[in-house]
């Protein structure tokens, strides 16, 4: 299925005209049926000579419901633009032209309607002035073709030139996100809460779980069904008119310009840099107006940041994403001041003096088309960038550009990388330098020193800085052997210990060495030492040769027996009978005797 808005100057002829070609009556409300004036969104099918099946959106002309208008062309990719042949271009004409133009649509034709009321010269002077008047758009390109669908003619011209239009569509993405853009909200007995609105991309499928995004808030909602056109579906490809029955969620608690957004796969946002697309200069626009997109329209503040350049700053969140078009009105005038593009939907703070300028001149190198340089820009900016990160800014199954390195997940700029790097070898040598019994710089500290944004970028960054990590701790390499200012003591310690392994030194002769608690943590870190209790330290050989000197006595053994085998004191040999009890190398068997477990 195709999907088609209409446009045009209020009583021109564009409810008649889907009328004539689809044999339904697009005005839903009886006043609209008596009034002969469209107020709301209208909707009707049918199926073109070639079997393509296409939905119309008819939208209001009169420029009091230019809202609903809106709506109705937000989500819209072909236009069917309507002018009548006697009266020609129109008030309302520029309006609908301005939101076109803004929304960047650029597949269509133009239809001059009435041509029952108008000779031969005057159809061809109003094309010549709708050529003039869409010559600054993406319809200025347009096919043009004469009706009348009072009488029928033109219709199967009409009908043939749709067909070639809708032909020469590239096909939408099925498998990219689902930002369903709502425009209709109501209950049907027995079934529940259905919306309805225009599917562009992704697909939908029953049983499906997604958001429903309503003003900032976010609620989770499961698809019961699908109708397109009147027929039952399981699922539903774009681009085509959908109805969505919808559980877990009243009617009244969905309404025009909410959208239904694929799970965790959307960036909501407050805040969006864009670049005048057209219309009026940004410098003559309010600080204070109203942007569409989509079916939404929400008030939002305008700051330039230069001639072609602003950020705008909404009043509740949305869903957007880089290269979405944005539709700015003024809420006074009701009229159309022009189109913007988002280039970034996540922009950075603007807190110095000049920041403005010179994110202006940023964005000034952004190129839409070049989707590359905008993931570059992106990643260098940040330092780095999660995959994911990136596809909720809009960028689908993006390349890596050459300045960029993959680790896990994240897209680091090499530029990056490399101060993150510097900067940890250099915290890692100030730390021993200033404290040589440290044991490293903790892996929390060192994210926190960096601002990584993700502690498992540490992994890469350590490697690269051709340092030591140690159960949690970041060290120079070959580091720990050395314990500073304390080494030789340690070291006198050592040599005392193995001429005696079991004559643990006393308190003493710790503070004649000047060996305190650090030091000795130090060395038992490092593992030059074993501590049994705070002050009593052996040789990390100890043990071993405990076990080889306890082996030798008859089984089982008391603590003096072991004491007199070891050649030490008490002090020493309950401390290491524990120790050994604790590796399972020993085991008590009452309150007097242990055993070796062999």
């Amino acid at each position: 299925m195709f999907v088609v808005a209409t446009a045009g100057h209020v009583d021109h002829g564009k409810s008649t005209l889907v009328r004539a070609l689809t044999g339904m009556e697009p005005d839903r409300w009886a006043e609209e049926r008596r009034r002969g004036l469209t107020i709301d969104l209208g909707f009707a099918w049918t199926a073109l000579p070639s079997g393509r099946r296409v939905a119309f959106v008819d939208v209001p002309g009169h420029e009091r419901f230019l809202p609903n208008t809106l709506a109705g062309l937000g989500p819209a990719s072909v236009v069917c633009f309507v002018v009548a042949a006697d009266e020609g271009w129109r008030a309302q004409s520029d309006d609908h032209r301005d939101a076109i133009a803004a929304l960047g649509i650029t597949r269509g034709l133009v239809v001059l309607t009435r041509t029952d009321r108008a000779g031969d010269h005057r159809v061809g002077e109003v094309s010549e002035q709708v050529r003039t008047e869409l010559a600054q758009t993406g319809l200025r390109d347009a096919p043009i073709v004469a009706v009348s669908a009072l009488d029928g003619t033109g219709l199967d011209t009409l009908r043939a030139a749709l067909d070639g239009l809708l032909a020469e569509l590239p096909a939408p993405s099925s498998t990219g996100r689902v930002r369903l853009w709502v425009d209709r909200s109501f209950t049907i007995t027995g079934a529940g809460t259905v919306v309805t609105g225009t599917l562009t991309a992704g697909t939908l499928t029953v049983g499906d779980h997604l958001q429903l995004l309503d003003r900032g808030h976010s609620r989770s909602v499961v698809i019961r069904g699908l109708q397109s056109c009147g027929e039952t579906h399981a699922a539903l490809h774009p681009t085509v008119r959908v109805a969505v029955n919808l559980r877990g969620v009243a009617s009244g608690e969905v309404h025009r310009g909410n959208a239904l957004v694929s799970a965790g796969s959307w960036l909501t946002t407050t805040v969006a840099d864009v670049r005048h697309s057209s219309g009026r200069p940004l410098a003559e626009a309010p600080e204070r107006l109203v942007v569409h997109v989509g079916t939404g329209a929400v008030p939002a503040r305008l700051r330039l940041l230069g001639a072609d350049h602003a950020r705008i700053a909404l009043e509740h969140p949305l869903p957007l994403m880089f290269s979405d078009r944005l539709l700015l009105r003024d809420p006074g005038s009701r009229r159309v001041l022009g189109g913007v593009v988002v280039l970034d939907a996540d922009p950075p703070a603007l807190q110095r003096r000049g920041a403005a300028a010179r994110r202006a001149d940023e964005l000034s190198g952004a190129d839409l088309a070049d989707q590359p340089q905008r993931i570059l820009a992106e990643v260098a900016r940040r330092g780095a960038v999660s995959r994911h990160r990136l596809q909720l800014l809009g960028y689908e199954r993006p390349p890596v550009p050459l300045e960029v390195s993959v680790i896990g997940d994240w897209w680091v700029h090499a530029a990056a990388f490399q101060a993150w790097r510097d900067r940890l070898r250099c915290a890692v040598r100030e730390l021993r330098e200033r404290d040589p019994l440290s044991a490293g710089l903790s892996r929390g500290a060192a994210a926190d020193l960096l601002s990584l944004p993700d502690p498992a970028l540490l992994d890469a960054l350590v490697g690269a800085a051709r340092l030591e990590q140690h159960d949690g701790l970041i060290r120079l390499p070959d580091s720990h052997h050395d314990l500073g200012p304390a080494e030789d003591a340690i070291a006198e310690l050592e040599t005392r210990l193995v001429a005696s392994p079991f004559h643990a030194p006393e308190a003493d002769d710790l503070a004649a060495l000047h060996l305190g608690i650090r030091e000795l943590a130090a060395a038992e870190r490092v593992g030059r030492l074993l501590r049994l209790t705070e002050n009593l330290v052996l040789l990390p050989t100890a043990p071993a040769l405990a076990m080889r000197e306890l082996a030798s006595l008859t089984q089982p053994f008391t603590a003096t027996q072991a004491k007199q085998a070891l050649g030490t004191t008490r002090r020493v040999a309950i401390p290491l009978l524990e120790y050994l009890d604790s590796r399972g190398w020993t085991r008590r068997i009452d309150a007097v005797y242990r055993e070796v477990v062999r």
